[in-house]
């Protein structure tokens, strides 16, 4: 079941709306109780990932099912195209003197940089290089742990259980402060994964939760 598409903008319009795609959604699916609760706060957490990401963001959203063989899998899809012009690209990035990105703070934070990312530049691998270096948590979340992602079949998108299981061979200090993210994220705890996709004309995000039914 795929509910239809409807709007969704940086300034918090069509919120109202996504949530009452989300309870037609938990109604025709038969969720109920916790579950039905669960999706609830992961559209509202993907409403949150746009809120204010930049001026005049708008993406296309929806909400979307598959029988699985242990359950039901639920997907809250998120999609936008490209469209900044560029002063907004030259400000892709807010980069302190460090050279680090200091927008991409929480695992919410990281998901709305690579919204950014997508939405404003078609190439990656051309930023990676102008700023030195992504910071570590995008290559943790690649399948490969390759940063060149944009329109690439063999590495494809990011992934939030990919970047969770990676934390344990990065250093002591960059452990402490992931798993403190992931236990004070609400998408971290509720979702069993959330996939980024960056191509080269729209970026999409998708909130995987799995419901045993």
């Amino acid at each position: 079941m795929r509910t239809d598409t409807f709007t969704v903008y940086g300034d918090l319009k069509g919120k109202e709306l996504a949530l009452q795609n989300a309870e037609k959604f938990t109604d025709y699916n038969g969720i109920t109780g916790r579950n039905a609760m669960y999706i609830r706060l992961l559209t509202e957490e993907a409403i949150g990932m746009v809120h204010g990401i930049m001026e005049g963001f708008a993406g296309e959203m929806w909400l979307e099912s598959e029988k699985a063989d242990n359950g039901l899998l639920c997907r809250i899809c998120l999609k936008t195209g490209k469209g900044a012009s560029e002063s907004e690209e030259n400000k892709l990035l807010s980069v302190s003197s460090s050279g680090k990105n200091e927008s991409a703070k929480g695992i919410i934070g990281k998901i709305r940089e690579l919204i950014r990312l997508g939405t404003q530049s078609s190439d990656l691998a051309r930023e990676s290089r102008e700023i030195g270096t992504l910071d570590n948590w995008v290559s943790m979340g690649l399948p490969h742990g390759e940063t060149r992602f944009i329109d690439d079949y063999y590495v494809g998108y990011w992934s939030l259980g990919t970047y969770r299981d990676n934390i344990e061979t990065e250093s002591a200090d960059t452990q402490r402060d992931a798993y403190d993210e992931l236990e004070r994220s609400i998408i971290a705890k509720l979702s069993d994964d959330v996939k980024v996709w960056l191509r080269s004309d729209s970026t999409e995000v998708v909130i995987e939760k799995l419901l045993a039914m």
